[in-house]
């Protein structure tokens, strides 16, 4: 095991890893706040899912040095927060355990879900529902017996209602202006031409590109811009709040007194999108509660990991949203 800093309190390091790089936090349990650091690179995904080896080679250095600018003796507890480690997580469920305690001392570990760290950054650990929406849409929530997740299926199979979804339907309806076609915006052509040029071109700018996704998405704020005077864009939005709406009656809690927060870029668009928003979950959720999101994703992190170092998790524990591996120690 290699020392990570000087000698000092055990610590816990909170890793949120997503498509826009690492987060990093290190800190000590009821000692504020904890140092942080971003790296902008995110980790790569190959064969074999999210590349458990590059995480590494991205976070050792940099947990060494906040643990040493913490004076954070040894890392004793760390949460891993990834994007994909549901259905692309393999390596890591595989590699970091051993890893982690090898080259940092990390005896107590848990690897989690975006979504579920997205959670307890929102809500920590209270029964209820996240809409998290950014360039796609997920929606979890708990009892906290077990998680239920709804969407989070990626752009082309789902995220209904995320960014690139709403996008990719004001570009719709900018390409059935373009053409004459009925259910077109004109407003949303200009804004499209703008944004991307002649729009005979928007295929070959669009289709050959890895983040399609996030290109797509870059256009629903021009989507919510357009809302307030385009009939077609409103509906863009309203639809969207209908699929997030649908999304979180999915998962939330039917008994109780459950809760729901908001987290995400997306949700930075304003009252275009949260006023249809709030009215559709009206509708749906009437037994639940509408709370502000407390915290970000990083948040959750360190909060699990705060919780976990203290023996007091009480989010549940599950092998694809939050796994709990034995680690080998010294």
């Amino acid at each position: 095991m290699t020392d990570p800093g000087a000698s000092g309190a055990s610590g816990f390091l909170a890793v949120d890893s997503g498509g826009s790089g690492l987060r990093v936090a290190v800190g000590v349990p009821g000692r504020e706040p904890p140092v942080r650091r971003d790296c902008p690179e995110p980790v790569r995904i190959g064969a074999r899912g999210i590349d458990a080896a590059h995480l590494l080679e991205r976070l050792l250095p940099v947990a060494r040095a906040l643990a040493a600018e913490a004076r954070v003796g040894r890392l004793e507890t760390a949460v891993v927060g990834a994007a994909g480690l549901a259905t692309l997580g393999d390596a890591l469920r595989a590699e970091l355990p051993d890893a982690l305690a090898r080259d940092l001392g990390v005896r107590t570990l848990a690897l989690a879900a975006d979504a579920v760290t997205a959670y307890a950054g929102a809500l920590g650990a209270r029964p209820g529902a996240v809409i998290a929406a950014g360039t796609g849409l997920i929606s979890i929530g708990t009892d906290l017996t077990g998680w239920r997740r709804a969407d989070g299926w990626g752009h082309l199979l789902g995220d209904c209602g995320g960014g690139a979804w709403i996008g990719r339907a004001g570009l719709e309806a900018a390409l059935r202006a373009h053409d004459g076609r009925d259910g077109g915006s004109a407003a949303l052509l200009a804004r499209a031409q703008e944004a991307f040029g002649p729009m005979a071109d928007l295929p070959g700018k669009l289709y050959p590109r890895s983040d399609r996704a996030a290109v797509l998405a870059s256009f629903a704020p021009q989507v919510a811009a357009a809302a307030a005077e385009d009939r077609v864009a409103a509906g863009v939005l309203r639809s969207a709040a209908r699929h997030m709406a649908d999304s979180a009656a999915a998962v939330c809690p039917r008994e109780g007194s459950p809760v729901i927060a908001l987290t995400g870029g997306l949700f930075m668009t304003g009252d275009a999108l949260l006023v249809p928003l709030e009215e559709e979950l009206a509708g749906r959720l009437p037994h639940a509660r509408r709370v502000p999101a407390e915290g970000d994703p990083l948040h959750g992190c360190v909060r699990i990991a705060t919780d976990l170092a203290r023996g007091q998790l009480t989010l549940p524990a599950d092998e694809r949203m939050l796994y709990l591996p034995a680690v080998q120690g010294d």
